[in-house]
């Protein structure tokens, strides 16, 4: 993808999740501290590559309508942690998939080192 190195440029972009932030303490602080490290990962190179064409950002969903609940034995999770979301549902992860999309398009041109939540205000 590097200009530098005869390539057109291009755009990443990482997954991330709004635990990061949240910390999830009393549940899921492993997964937190691996997202969190994906934000540090997409801020750093985002700086470190600019320069070669490429765009390095990171979507954060929060709670999305999505199987690891269950495989991870709280299948009504979902449910239990609705309430404290502003828009009142979890996420589809349809929705999660247009931001990355809009990322890796030409409208977000000028978007680099972003962290974007997609989390229904969580």
């Amino acid at each position: 993808m590097s200009t530098r190195k005869g390539g057109v440029g291009g755009a990443i972009v990482n997954i991330s999740s709004r635990a990061a932030q949240l910390g999830s303490a009393g549940e899921w602080i492993h997964y937190a501290i691996t997202k969190g490290a994906i934000d540090t990962l997409t801020i750093g190179l985002a700086r470190e590559v600019a320069g070669e064409g490429i765009r390095v950002n990171a979507v954060s969903p929060g709670l999305v309508e999505t199987e690891i609940h269950a495989e991870a034995g709280d299948p009504s999770r979902l449910q239990r942690l609705s309430s404290g979301i502003p828009l009142g549902r979890a996420g589809k992860p349809e929705e999660i998939a247009e931001a990355i999309v809009w990322l890796l398009s030409p409208a977000a041109a000028y978007v680099t080192g972003a962290i974007l939540p997609v989390s229904g205000g969580r």
